[in-house]
């Protein structure tokens, strides 16, 4: 086995075509955050992007994408913005997890959302975790059959709040793939007023998330894609979405909605319809990602699985970084284990972000802000 380090952005040709025919050729790697699109423009964005080329005997077998960060710390390629991470190889390729962290030169690998199951990484899988699915293999009706079949009074209130939303403010309709930067804008203003309303970090506060965005909705290829989907009741945007694609399956990534028409339900409303609109554009899946939304348990009709867990070779950064993370790993899955726990955890924040908000509102308007501009 031969391992290089190189940049994304030097791959040549030959060589992404390499890639993407490796992630075709293996169903577990069909999500857009494996693809190389996304890899180059994350490397765009961000100097600490990496990935491994390893070949054996001459032809490349497979590409480990990820981002090396001071003394040696590694983390997945994307780290708190993706869904999915891990090798993009031949099947049941095995190296040695360590030998790789020692060529990538990294002290420490932290993973989350790992695909389940990788030879490589298997012996370091601390936990492994469902990520709900809405498959339209067997067509959407048999999805909305088993939609039904989860909870029959939640897709039946949710119908009764469709129509009359629609009743009230104007038929529904549901734009697929919108090219407008300006509804982007608008899906994005009201995503951080949510993430600044529930006491969360404002992603798009980070001019570079706002840019990584704008790249990847400029996307639209056959194998890999930004879909932005956006609902409207007349002409009035109330709920919308932007997610990337492969040729089979989208990837849920930031959804919002208008709180004007909130007691509509407009998420939950327009993720019927963008599940009907998605598998009327031949896709085969939504992931939704793994996390303790209860939306996602009677939308589901299938699961995959991600992997947490660390690869560390011995040293004093190694050391420190452990220190440092496990608690907290510790602490989140003890809450995300506990659905209790977790709503518990969502009503402290919201009341964070309606106080924090409160005070804002509540400052003179020449008070000077103690928070630094962007901080997170």
């Amino acid at each position: 086995m031969n391992i290089q380090v190189v940049r994304p952005r030097e791959l040549g040709d030959s060589e992404r075509a390499r890639w993407r025919e490796l992630q075709k050729a293996d169903p577990s790697l069909d999500n857009p955050f494996l693809s190389v699109e996304f890899a180059v423009a994350m490397d765009r964005l961000r100097d600490y992007v990496r990935v491994a080329v390893i070949s054996d005997g001459g032809r490349i077998v497979g590409f480990f994408p990820y981002e090396r960060h001071s003394f040696g710390i590694g983390k997945p390629l994307g780290g708190f913005l993706t869904t999915c991470h891990g090798l993009i190889s031949v099947p049941d390729l095995k190296l040695d997890a360590k030998a790789l962290l020692r060529a990538c030169k990294l002290s420490v690998f932290d993973f989350d959302h790992l695909v389940a199951g990788q030879p490589t990484f298997t012996a370091y899988e601390a936990d492994v975790r469902p990520a709900p699915v809405m498959d339209f293999t067997a067509g959407f009706d048999a999805w909305l059959e088993q939609v039904k079949s989860n909870s029959p009074k939640n897709l039946k209130t949710v119908r009764y709040k469709e129509r009359k939303l629609g009743r009230e403010h104007g038929e529904l309709r549901l734009e697929w793939a919108s090219p407008d930067p300006e509804v982007l804008r608008t899906l994005l203003a009201w995503k951080s007023d949510q993430y600044r309303r529930t006491g969360r970090v404002d992603r798009f506060a980070q001019p570079w998330i706002v840019e990584l965005t704008d790249m990847m909705h400029a996307e639209n290829s056959s194998d890999f894609a930004g879909v932005l989907t956006m609902l409207y009741a007349g002409d009035v945007p109330v709920a919308g979405h932007f997610g990337l694609r492969t040729a089979t399956t989208l990837v849920g990534w930031f959804p919002a909605y208008d709180t004007e028409f909130g007691r509509y339900s407009p998420g939950i409303v327009h993720h019927l319809q963008m599940a009907e609109a998605a598998a009327n554009a031949g896709l085969h899946m939504v992931d939704m990602g793994k996390g303790g939304k209860e939306y996602k348990d009677w939308l589901k009709s299938g699961v995959l699985y991600v992997a947490e867990g660390r690869i560390s070779r011995p040293s004093p950064s190694a050391a420190v970084h452990w220190m440092g993370r496990t608690p907290f790993n510790k602490a989140r899955t003890i809450v995300m284990d506990r659905p209790s726990l977790y709503r518990a955890a969502d009503r402290v924040l919201k009341g964070f972000g309606r106080v924090r908000t409160s005070m804002q509102h509540q400052e003179p308007s020449n008070a000077v802000s103690q928070e630094p501009t962007g901080a997170r």
